[in-house]
């Protein structure tokens, strides 16, 4: 006697649902089928709570941490206080010169 699988009772949205995260897995889902599991999963209470849940088993802290920044490779120069002086000569010239061009 062979031994048969149970039979599982599946509505047309779950199976829709089962196929388009596969396309979504596998990075063939066009943006008209990711737009579709959206609305499946917004408007079926049973796959939303499926979802959820898939969600937080599969959250960990280091999928949130980003990538360390690489440390630059031009450190940042202390300007002299000569140089600090030009600097603010020109920052006022150019503020001279924009108020006398604009009026």
């Amino acid at each position: 006697m062979k031994h048969r699988k149970p039979l599982e009772r599946r509505t047309f949205t779950q199976d829709r649902f089962d196929i388009l995260i596969k396309r979504q897995k596998s990075g063939k889902a066009t943006f008209n089928e990711l737009t579709e599991l959206d609305e499946i999963v917004n408007r079926d209470p049973a796959i939303r709570e499926s979802v959820l849940i898939e969600m937080q088993e599969t959250d960990t802290p280091a999928d949130h941490q980003q990538d360390e920044i690489p440390p630059a490779t031009n450190p940042i120069k202390r300007q002299t206080l000569i140089e600090k002086i030009a600097a603010f000569l020109n920052r006022l010239l150019i503020s001279n010169f924009s108020r006398i061009s604009v009026a």
